[in-house]
């Protein structure tokens, strides 16, 4: 694949199809039936994409040839492709400002440094022109403003200081604290290279592990403190979800 960003987001649209938007852009559903929203690590990802068409992934597929995906994996493969080249890259798990449903949606992207600017960009490999037509951002994919986009870190940080209210960011119906604190965790995960998802399992989370007492809210401070500080590790309670 190039070292071009807008052409392998291209690629990647030609490759993989967000499950929320197989009806948007005019597939039929069950032509996916058999596939896992499950993100997948990439080279059983690339198996998967070759052994339904063995072409060169450069070579964009019908809608229907495509692979089930949600944002995590066009960050995931982006990431890998740029890594792959030698480009420092990461994938970020936080909170987009051009979804519907919360202020603050769950979303994924990658972010990959920019070496003439000498600064990480994020960048949205999901949003294709599909996706500009139905959420009219007006931005560059690419080049994703701050503001579009915070960190799980600093969404965390922000609902703690109180420069955020927790209501405003979620999935679904899910939302709150509880759920600042589930991207709080897969943000630093994924900056720990665990980017997949078999320890992500949040749906599950029942009382009384949605609510937060003063240990949990202490030990998630300090995990974002060191997160913003870069001094990213992998806490024993972050390894397996406590609900599990």
């Amino acid at each position: 694949m190039p070292l071009d960003i807008p052409a392998l987001c291209r690629i990647l649209h030609g490759l993989l199809i967000h499950e929320a938007w197989i009806e948007r852009q005019g597939f039929d559903p069950a032509a996916f039936s058999g596939q896992s929203r499950a993100t997948l690590p990439v080279s059983k990802r690339l198996d998967q994409l070759l052994a339904i068409d063995p072409r060169p992934l450069t070579i964009a597929r019908p809608g229907e040839s495509r692979a089930l995906a949600t944002c995590r994996d066009f960050a995931l493969m982006l990431c890998a492709v740029l890594r792959q080249h030698g480009v420092p890259a990461r994938v970020r798990c936080g909170f987009g400002t051009y979804f519907a449903g919360h202020p603050f949606h769950d979303h994924w992207v990658c972010e990959s440094w920019v070496q003439g600017e000498r600064r990480w960009g994020l960048v949205d490999a999901e949003l294709d022109e599909p996706h500009r037509t139905g959420l009219k951002f007006d931005f560059d994919p690419t080049d994703v403003p701050r503001t579009a986009f915070i960190t799980g870190i600093e969404a965390w940080t922000r609902c703690r200081s109180g420069a955020m209210d927790p209501a405003q960011l979620g999935h679904g119906p899910t939302t709150g604290l509880f759920f600042a604190r589930v991207n709080l965790a897969r943000d630093l995960l994924a900056l720990a290279k665990s980017e997949t998802s078999p320890w992500d399992t949040w749906r599950a989370a029942r009382e009384p592990h949605v609510s937060l007492d003063d240990a949990a809210l202490s030990l998630c401070d300090n995990l974002a403190q060191r997160g913003e500080e870069g001094a990213v590790e992998i806490a024993p309670s972050l390894r397996v979800p406590p609900w599990q």
